[in-house]
């Protein structure tokens, strides 16, 4: 089949492992003809920056199309608007079987609609990964949603069919603040990779042996860009405060700027705890691999997700998108005192109870997160 995954209201970025490259790499390993239509919108070294247009092959396999911003109005108000010249005639030259455009926010999504009334046999996906906690949190972006990207939705919505959403939050927010049914909306969570025994085991033994984790030492993992939210200081604090040696707490991401002095000097107060900075994707995830335990007491990342397919037991902010991902495999935190709490119930637990928390992650990761699974829904 040819399928072209649209990224004009998010960003795709090669390297990495957000649901947008899982997507198009299982689709890419499966054998279809696979191109991605991109923004030039990009990440690097921690930074969102702005690529020249080009086309290439992607580390996901597929090539790679970045076509600039219309320059009707200023580039950073243009990034907002998310408009692009030359879509349609890039879609009708491909003529793909099934388009799946990541991100409902953005102008082009009429113009896919409109493709797809003009090759009524096409079949399109479009996924929302908005919520309350990443948009629509100040006036303007406010002001955005309501009268710029509804209206646009609401101008297709009859051509839309089903929204795929990756959260329970994002449902929520899609139903609220774009006026969408509930029954039009389908759970589409971010996934993970499922890793097969002999490489979870390889990866897990070269990785603790790598950070020095002995075998009866319970390895507790925070990782993604350490912003306020995510609560890192609060992670800290709670570690310092449980004296068992069985405990190893290590840190991977960035450090936000206002939180860099003072999580480094938690971090150097105790030697059971290890900073490892930026991870690439393949070392992140057997950095999960190498974990016992997943902690995210902040803002949701996909990390999590990927944890779960890394056998991963959770310790997860008490959300409402939360709920699906934890089922007697982790805990549920709200303050700092919750996560004291988890940090000693963990160090005196059996490794054969642990073990047990991590093997019902692992379940929860092959029921609702396989990225092999998600890629073939977009098919059928």
């Amino acid at each position: 089949m040819k399928i072209v995954h649209v990224c004009l209201s998010c960003f795709y970025i090669d390297g990495y492992s957000y649901q947008e490259n899982m997507l198009v790499k299982e689709h890419v390993n499966a054998g279809h003809q696979v191109k991605v239509l991109a923004s030039t919108e990009n990440y690097i070294d921690g930074q969102i920056t702005y690529v020249k247009p080009s086309v290439y092959i992607g580390s996901d396999g597929a090539e790679v199309t970045r076509l600039s911003y219309r320059k009707l109005l200023p580039q950073k108000l243009m990034t907002k608007l998310r408009m692009h010249a030359g879509v349609y005639d890039y879609l009708a030259k491909f003529s793909p079987d099934v388009i799946v455009f990541h991100g409902l926010c953005g102008w082009e999504l009429r113009t896919v609609c409109k493709y797809k009334v003009d090759n009524p046999t096409v079949r399109l996906w479009v996924d929302s990964h908005e919520d309350h906690n990443n948009s629509a949190r100040n006036f303007s972006s406010s002001m955005l949603h309501k009268f710029y990207y509804k209206p646009i939705i609401k101008s297709v919505r009859e051509i839309l069919g089903s929204v795929l959403c990756i959260s329970l939050e994002t449902m929520d927010f899609v139903e609220k603040m774009y006026g969408l049914d509930r029954k039009e909306l389908i759970f589409y969570p971010l996934g993970a990779q499922i890793q097969c025994h002999n490489t979870y085991t390889a990866a897990r033994s070269e990785f603790r042996r790598k950070l020095g984790i002995k075998d009866h030492e319970y390895l507790i993992v925070q990782a993604g860009k350490q912003t306020p939210r995510k609560r890192l200081v609060d992670s800290l604090s709670a570690f310092t405060k449980v004296s068992s040696k069985r405990l190893r707490f290590v840190v991977a991401g960035v450090l936000d700027e206002n939180l860099q002095t003072k999580c480094l000097k938690m971090i150097e107060s105790d030697s059971r705890i290890e900073f490892l900075g930026w991870q690439n994707s393949n070392d992140l995830q057997k950095l999960l691999c190498a974990a016992d335990v997943y902690l995210q007491p902040g803002t949701q990342s996909a990390t999590m997700q990927a944890s779960l397919g890394a056998c991963c037991a959770v310790i997860l902010d008490r959300v409402h998108s939360h709920e699906p991902f934890v089922d007697g495999n982790g805990w549920f935190v709200e303050v700092e005192n919750d996560i004291w709490e988890v940090f000693r119930e963990i160090s005196e637990l059996e490794r054969e109870d642990l073990n047990k928390m991590q093997s019902k992650s692992q379940n929860i990761a092959k029921e609702l997160l396989d990225y092999k699974v998600l890629a073939k829904f977009l098919l059928n």
